[in-house]
């Protein structure tokens, strides 16, 4: 540092540059980000969700807030106060007169680089007699001398200048940081870390957590203590309110003396959260402080996902107790009850506008046997009508626009294992990726007159009809006639077992014998036809024959390239641009804010309770979404069922579930020694057999 060349201001003027830059540092992101939209456009697009979205919470608190707030004119004058400001500082910068001057204390001295002490020491003296202002000297010209001097001399005023090129520290510039990351490091949804760190510790401490658990740690963050967040309140009417909700939830783990559920705050969050679920009135005042805890919840509960993922995951090399998978999908069932404002045991119907409880019986009687939103949707329309008499004709238009709204989500899966040379091969200790393609669609009520039905198109949803069933089964029997060897699906990868090496020795040897059969039988008809295809034809037909072969395993190898270039294409691009995260706004009756519709996708396996790849927050999906799943496939060898699980953050009874079936190939390497084992058991076999038939 002390060989380059640095420029030191004496006049101050550098003050104006520093306040300049940064004042427009603050300036210019916060109209982009805290400027007010335009507001008509936000009231016609309001007034266009109107229709479906008016009987929702936040849809009433939202109306209420552009008609009576002032934020957005507070907003503007700020920002104009700002630019202002902005403007006044340029102007005065483009005014001054600033002169620039190298700063190098051998300079000032007129010294050569590397004197010594002795010689700096001297020609110090020499300059302050000459400009020392007793002497009838310059003072600006003496003050350069005395701290050129300072800083070759002095040890604090040589480092400085060697760090910094300044004699006097950073100075501004640690100051500009200093207030950059004051302003701009508290932006956006942050989690405290002694929250992450709490759910860490209880995911630890309670693997296998059950949904009142899970509340009770979700309500102890300290997002919802007073000392923590400003935002959350302790009020004095606490003291009264919060016991009479307490009896009427009922049991709520009161007594539970295990910090911090038993802290003021906690039980305070605890108590509104599970008044929420069961669509309690409460008095205004704890009807704010309700809505304050609702909105932390979703962001909360994606944290303790995150966390418990990681667990699970860091277990599986460190080798310690890891939460179980019932606990992630239990936060996800978790997110969903609190956006809609229901138990866990009630019934998605009423999660539409004037369902109440009474009005289930005529849903779920022998008639009709409607339990969830698809069986509703699958009704004719005359036979809905009937089930739902109890509604005016308003009531059941505004019910019908509600269902159509709903989010109806086709999963297309397509397994591979990417930079390999058999893509559908899945050899053990590989890297396998699931894309699934999205493709999401609105729920389409049926409308089928009863004289009709026979020309009813069925559901997406639904399966198809039994004559197709029947000749798939036919085809599988007309299939396991043939003892040909079964070639690999491409989410179905036959397993290559003992039972299937035994098979395939047997069937080589099989073969073989056919050939020396057909050998022995065919030789007069060979021959017979040696005088009509002369020996060189013959090799003309075998090149022509090898010829093709080699063209279409170069096509096919071209056809993987390509392939293969367009998927890597595709994820570059899914890196550099950015989608936007508002998708569909969520129909929620008692949400306070608005919610835009996300979703889950992991593979798990059901059987052992595991997760099987980190789960992906599909924020992006508005109509059409590929994403890619990864895993680390097994060891070993074997027939393995998997389950590629959809999970709605919004709403109840739209997951999906469907079966992925992964078989494990023995790899090249391992070919000899699978080989050997098969020998080895069936000499094994044979030497029992032998000694049972002696017995």
């Amino acid at each position: 540092m002390a060989g380059q060349q640095f420029q030191y201001d004496d006049s101050g003027n550098t003050f104006f540059y520093f306040l300049t830059s940064f004042v427009g540092l603050i300036v210019i992101p916060a109209t982009y980000y805290l400027w007010p939209r335009d507001q008509n456009a936000e009231q016609l697009r309001l007034k266009s969700l109107r229709r479906v979205h008016g009987r929702c919470l936040w849809y009433r608190l939202r109306l209420m807030k552009s008609q009576q707030s002032i934020v957005p004119t507070l907003k503007k004058a700020a920002l104009l106060f700002g630019w202002l400001v902005f403007l006044l500082l340029a102007y005065k910068v483009s005014k001054l007169d600033r002169e620039y001057q190298e700063y190098n204390p051998y300079e000032v001295l007129s010294l050569d680089p590397g004197a010594s002490l002795s010689e700096i020491k001297k020609q110090y003296r020499v300059l302050s007699l000459k400009y020392h202002p007793d002497k009838g000297g310059d003072e600006a010209t003496f003050m350069r001398i005395a701290k050129a001097y300072a800083a070759l001399t002095n040890e604090q005023s040589r480092q400085n200048w060697e760090m910094y090129g300044n004699p006097d520290g950073p100075g501004a510039t640690s100051f500009a940081l200093y207030c950059y990351n004051l302003c701009f490091s508290y932006c956006g949804d942050q989690i405290l870390i002694n929250t992450t760190q709490l759910f860490m510790h209880f995911m630890c401490k309670t693997p296998n957590m059950n949904m009142k658990r899970l509340i009770m740690v979700l309500t102890a963050a300290l997002e919802f203590d007073p000392r923590n967040n400003k935002e959350a309140t302790i009020r004095p009417t606490d003291n009264v309110e919060v016991p009479q909700l307490i009896r009427e939830l009922g049991n709520i783990n009161v007594k539970k003396k295990e910090p911090p559920f038993y802290y003021p705050y906690s039980l305070k969050a605890r108590v509104l959260v599970l008044a929420h679920l069961a669509r309690m009135d409460v008095s205004e005042e704890l009807e704010e402080d309700q809505r304050f805890v609702v909105k932390k919840t979703p962001a909360l509960l994606q944290e303790m996902i995150n966390v418990g993922c990681q667990l699970i995951f860091m277990a599986n090399s460190r080798g310690f107790s890891a939460p179980r998978l019932v606990t992630i999908e239990n936060c996800m069932k978790l997110t969903q009850m609190i956006v809609q404002g229901l138990k866990e045991s009630k019934s998605p119907l009423l999660q539409l506008p004037h369902f109440e409880e009474e009005h289930l019986r005529y849903c779920i009687s022998k008639k009709y046997k409607v339990r969830t939103l698809q069986d509703l949707v699958s009704l004719k329309d005359s036979d809905r009508r009937n089930m739902l008499r109890f509604l005016g004709e308003e009531k059941y238009d505004e019910v019908m626009a509600v269902l159509a709204s709903f989010p109806h989500i086709t999963m297309d899966i397509k397994l591979q294992v990417l930079d390999d040379e058999d893509s559908s091969n899945i050899t053990a200790g590989s890297i396998v990726t699931v894309t699934v393609t999205l493709n999401r669609k609105r729920m389409a009520v049926r409308n089928v007159s009863q004289g009709d039905t026979s020309k009813a198109k069925p559901k997406v949803w639904q399966n198809k009809n039994k004559g197709a069933k029947k000749t798939a089964k036919s085809k599988k029997k007309k299939l396991t006639k043939k003892k040909a060897t079964p070639a690999p699906a491409k989410n179905n990868i036959h397993l290559l077992s003992d039972d299937y090496l035994k098979q395939q020795s047997a069937a080589t040897v099989a073969t073989k014998e056919e050939d020396d059969d057909g050998s022995d039988k065919g030789s007069e008809s060979d021959e017979g036809e040696a005088n009509k295809d002369s020996p060189s034809e013959r090799d003309e037909d075998s090149d022509k024959q090898s010829d093709t072969e080699v063209d279409e395993m170069a096509g096919d190898d071209e056809e993987e390239w390509e392939a293969l270039q367009q998927s890597i294409q595709r994820r570059e691009r899914a890196l550099l641009e950015t989608k936007s995260k508002v998708t569909h706004p969520v129909y929620s009756l008692y949400f306070p804010e608005e919610k835009q519709e996300w979703w889950w996708l992991y593979i798990a396996d059901r059987r052992e309770h595991t997760l099987v790849s980190m789960p992906s927050h599909v924020c992006t999906l508005k109509d059409t979404e590929e994403v890619e799943l990864k895993f680390s496939a097994p060891s070993k060898t074997g027939n393995y069922q998997y389950s590629v699980i959809l999970r709605s953050d919004s709403y109840l009874g739209l997951d999906q579930i469907k079966p992925l079936k992964v078989c494990m190939f023995v790899s090249h390497c391992q070919w000899p020694i699978a080989l050997l084992q098969a020998e080895r058991r069936l000499s094994i076999i044979t030497i029992k057999h032998n000694m049972w038939a002696k017995h």
